[in-house]
């Protein structure tokens, strides 16, 4: 039995769509469709019920579903006991949003390069809704956003939260200490795309602190508000690992506050893909990566930029 079919199968099943199941697997959807009809022709039934549109099994593709995950897995176990000690190739599809990008993930990149150097790298950097729905299609195999994602074969881990700060420009907001009402009156406030964590956190802890109409700016990407805050355009609301790499080159100042901001939570998603033996590894190297203090991340990617 070809085991390619098996996969072919498994991911059209996993994903309730042999289109997705061909992006995930880099084949036409032809080739998949082809795959998974030459398996039923091995079997002798139907897999698929192919009589409208909607994505079904049959009964017998029911069954057989079990059966190939645990022929993917067993196919793993080989690999993995007797395979060659050769450096193998790793091809990871991972999506992130901006914070977990300016934080700690180039140090872990580069971390994850030293121990798999023949990595070929699909990064994509985008909001934390946009990251859940490609996470559900297949487009990637693992996520960090905002919010975890969820579908069949879509495990999720919280990880640790990232601590908010406020964010001005050094030589114009060197004033000790701030309350909110008095930044919301001084200040334009930036924060991330509307509806979002940090901008809905925001919000509820200007009213809390009695200011009623903020002037609240909504802006998806942190280079565009490190910009704005370079240029005395206000105070920005960013994760404090990413306004300690920053502001080893910029001037920027982090702003004492009477009140904290609300930590942005961040998940780890990920498909347990029965064929493959890395994920497990690359799973546990993230959940290491973001439980360590922001400080020693700091000090991780400051050595990096000394060695480049």
């Amino acid at each position: 039995m070809n085991l390619r079919f098996v996969e072919a199968f498994y991911w059209a099943v996993t994903l309730k769509s042999v289109t997705r199941a061909a992006e995930k697997l880099y084949v036409t959807q032809s080739a998949l469709s082809s795959r998974i009809a030459a398996l039923e022709a091995e079997l002798g039934v139907l897999l698929l019920d192919r009589r409208d549109k909607q994505f079904r099994l049959t009964t017998a593709g029911a069954r057989f579903q079990h059966h190939a995950e645990r022929l993917l897995n067993l196919q793993r176990d080989i690999k993995s006991e007797f395979g060659s000690d050769a450096v193998r190739p790793m091809s990871l599809r991972l999506g992130v949003i901006e914070s977990v990008l300016h934080s700690w993930l180039i140090p872990w990149l580069q971390a994850l390069r030293r121990e798999h150097p023949q990595l070929e790298l699909a990064l994509s950097v985008e909001t934390t809704p946009v990251l859940v729905d490609q996470m559900r299609r297949g487009a990637v195999d693992l996520v960090m956003a905002a919010l975890p994602a969820d579908g069949d074969g879509v495990r999720t881990r919280a990880l640790a939260p990232m601590p908010m700060v406020f964010v001005g420009q050094a030589p114009r907001h060197a004033r000790k200490r701030w309350t909110v009402p008095m930044l919301a009156e001084q200040e334009e406030l930036l924060t991330f795309q509307r509806g979002s964590q940090p901008h809905v956190a925001l919000l509820d802890l200007c009213r809390q602190q009695g200011v009623l109409a903020p002037r609240v700016h909504t802006i998806s990407s942190i280079s565009a508000m490190v910009q704005l805050v370079e240029e005395g355009f206000g105070v920005a609301t960013l994760p404090q690992a990413a306004v300690q790499r920053l502001a080893e080159r910029l001037p920027l100042q982090v702003l004492r506050c009477s009140v904290p901001l609300t930590p942005l939570p961040i998940h780890l998603s990920w498909r347990d893909d029965p064929g493959a033996s890395a994920a497990g590894n690359v799973v546990d190297a993230v959940l290491a990566m973001s439980a360590q203090p922001a400080s020693k991340l700091s000090a991780a990617a400051t050595a990096h930029r000394k060695i480049r």
